[in-house]
């Protein structure tokens, strides 16, 4: 057996949790590299850390890690900052391949050999070269609805490679758009829900069922086309741009229709994209299945802040649209305060479903 795939069986096969010991998420994008760290309390799960540290333009290109070095020390900065020895991890949506499966058997084992051996069938890479896992989403007349993610085997071994590199034992290892679910919605909720997620250059549209993704797509535009939009009409710096956007969003005024037109030009790309993705989902939705209608949005992300933005999606969605709480399942906020804003804690669903790993079940 190779060291890479003795890794893998590592990370697939988690150790027990132990309450005494904070648990950590670091979720690594293009951007940068996010972590949360949780503990246990009489009173429920507090977040104790929380830090975000930007990567260089072109370490991270299409979700792989191109700039290994700068990672690597990126990484030993923030966790020794942060003392963190251990974290679960993530891999990008963009190096992954989301599957849906119906098998029978009532194990893991049955479902995975089911899988396996249909896996060039749902991955369109050799299937010697995959490393996949399976979640049940939903069980019924003996069969079980089956969600699944497959990535390169050697993107797995990169990413355990640079954590062994910084000194961060990897607990466990999953697709991010399984983490966010986790953070965002209470364990045994059934609704159908989309998930958008604005970060910097990319918006992530996901839709999970029983909180587990069943459809994800990524869009290559996300909150900086908006703070460029800003830079041009007004002539200001980016970090005069990001101010301007927080403080005005896409709030209609009687001085500001100009500003306005600019901000859509940009904003109304985005929605129409999740618009067309998400009518097809509804239009073949069918109560009783994985595929039951959508009946709300949560937004979240280091973008999704921006002023009026719920309300401009809901009126072409035609389902609620909310900002997100990823605080959703930690202890009540009568009993502790978060170290971070509420509008800044947006960015964190990802690394904050991470860490709640060994906490809530999916």
């Amino acid at each position: 057996m190779n060291g890479g795939f003795t890794r893998f069986l590592r990370v697939e096969f988690a150790p027990p949790r132990f309450l005494s010991m904070p648990t950590a998420g670091i979720d690594i994008s293009a951007s940068g590299i996010k972590i949360a760290c949780l503990r246990e309390r009489s009173h429920g799960l507090e977040m104790v850390h929380f830090a975000e540290v930007p990567l260089p333009e072109g370490a991270i290109v299409g979700g792989e890690i191109v700039d290994i070095k700068t990672v690597v020390e990126t990484l030993k900065t923030v966790s020794g900052k942060h003392g963190i020895h251990t974290a679960n991890i993530t891999l990008p949506e963009a190096r992954s391949y989301l599957f849906e499966a119906q098998v029978e058997g009532t194990s893991s084992t049955d479902w995975r050999a089911s899988v396996e051996q249909h896996l060039d069938e749902y991955v369109p890479l050799p299937p010697a070269d995959v490393v996949f896992d399976v979640v049940p989403v939903l069980e019924k007349d003996g069969k079980t609805d089956l969600s699944g993610v497959g990535v390169a085997r050697r993107v797995v071994e990169m990413s355990l490679s640079v954590f062994d590199e910084a000194g961060i034992r990897v607990r466990a290892i999953e697709g991010e758009i399984f983490a966010a679910p986790r953070a965002l919605l209470p364990h045994g909720d059934t609704e159908t829900v989309l998930i958008i997620d604005i970060g910097k250059t990319t918006t992530k549209f996901v839709i999970v069922a029983h909180r587990i993704p069943v459809f994800a797509t990524t869009l290559d535009i996300g909150g900086h086309a908006l703070t460029l939009a800003v830079q041009k009409y007004f002539g200001v710096t980016e970090d005069e741009a990001k101010k301007v956007k927080a403080e005005q969003g896409i709030v209609a005024r009687e001085d500001n229709d100009e500003y306005l037109a600019a901000m859509l030009s940009t904003v109304s790309a985005i929605r129409e994209e999740i618009v067309k993705r998400l009518e097809y989902w509804q239009s073949r939705a069918v109560v009783g299945t994985v595929h039951e209608p959508v009946t709300r949005t949560l937004l979240v992300g280091g973008n999704a802040t921006v002023r009026g933005l719920p309300e401009y999606l809901e009126s072409a969605l035609k389902v609620p649209v909310e900002l997100g709480d990823v605080f959703t399942n930690l202890a009540k906020r009568d009993d502790w305060l978060p170290p971070v804003e509420y509008m800044e804690s947006l960015a964190y669903a990802t690394a904050i479903g991470l860490a709640l790993r060994e906490h809530v079940p999916a």
